[in-house]
């Protein structure tokens, strides 16, 4: 089989989903690449998470060429392959309908950092798309949502900030690895809650400020991080 050992992972990363309630039916998908063949192995389109299997998953080439499997790709493979062709850095992505991070997208809101759960993953407001125009819609939707995307991140280094909200859509996170993605969408969710709760309880309430900001966010991912245990004891 084709890819098995990131079948497998891939296979994992969508099952943290379910896991993780950040998905709705078989609304979502997870994916991951394998820089070095090119391909993508991706969830199957509309088959329920509950018995799916590892050889169940589809894998394409970076244009979204099926290369192996009998069942049809996820719908949301051209959006998929948009990113991992814009960001090389990526090696896994992750898209949910969760609740409060698909709310953020429906009110097309950027989801302001109030404080230092948000700065621990993000490095910034999680941004979202422009919404988009009929032909988009019309034409190659899902290539073009991954377009909206790209455009959206033109400034923004994609694994400071490893999520986007789709406008009227929902969010895609995105990291290293496919479980990574998975982590960056449930944390995503988290954010997305937690600042729907802020703006409730306070209208009124402002970002973090940057020190503190950054400090969270980088001793986490910088250069210097010191959060957790060194990797070679992981």
């Amino acid at each position: 089989m084709l890819l098995a050992n990131l079948r497998k992972k891939v296979l994992d990363a969508n099952l943290e989903l379910v896991r993780r309630g950040l998905v709705l039916s078989t609304f979502g998908n997870a994916s991951g690449v394998d820089r070095e063949k090119g391909l993508i192995v991706i969830k199957p389109s509309g088959v329920p998470y509950d018995g799916m299997k590892a050889e169940d998953l589809v894998i394409t080439d970076l244009g979204g060429k099926i290369v192996e499997g009998a069942l049809r790709p996820s719908a949301d493979l051209p959006t998929h392959a948009a990113l991992y062709r814009a960001f090389p850095s990526i090696g896994g992505i992750a898209h949910t309908h969760s609740e409060y991070a698909t709310a953020w997208a429906q009110a097309r809101r950027p989801i302001p950092c109030f404080g230092t759960t948000h700065a621990d993953y993000f490095h910034g407001a999680v941004p979202v798309t422009q919404g988009m125009n009929r032909r988009d819609i019309a034409g190659e939707y899902e290539e073009n949502t991954g377009a909206a995307i790209v455009r959206r991140f033109k400034k923004l280094d994609p694994l400071a900030i490893p999520a986007v909200l789709v406008a009227n859509h929902g969010p895609f996170a995105w990291g290293e690895t496919a479980a990574m993605a998975a982590e960056n969408a449930w944390m995503l969710e988290a954010a997305a809650r937690i600042a729907y709760l802020t703006v409730n309880i306070n209208s009124g309430a402002t970002a973090v400020g940057k020190a503190l900001h950054d400090k969270h966010f980088l001793r986490k991912h910088g250069k210097q991080a010191y959060y957790g245990q060194p990797k070679e004891m992981k």
